[in-house]
């Protein structure tokens, strides 16, 4: 066997051994799979929250802007009526 096969081999097994100890190491490859997991879970609830950041923005621009989106939450939120009407409140039973 020639110096480079040996060499070759050697550095096969200690790249075999490396591999082995990093993924029964708790700090190793287990470790990078669980923190990339948890990255892919905050980018996706950072997505979420940029959505939702979006959607309060459009309402509060609106709230300032509209004033049929101020008197729609002064009713749904307040429970403000106008004089005159008369407000049903329906409930579904369990």
């Amino acid at each position: 066997m020639t110096a480079r096969k040996k060499f070759l081999v050697v550095a096969a097994v200690l790249a075999g051994v490396l591999s082995l100890a990093s993924v029964a190491d708790a700090r190793g490859f287990r470790r990078y799979l669980a923190l990339r997991q948890d990255v892919e879970s905050l980018q996706e609830r950072n997505r979420a929250l940029s959505e939702q950041n979006e959607a309060l923005m459009r309402e509060i621009n609106a709230l300032r802007k509209e004033p049929a989106a101020l008197e729609r939450a002064a009713r749904e939120e307040l429970g403000y009526v106008k004089p005159g009407e008369i407000v049903f409140h329906l409930e579904e039973e369990p």
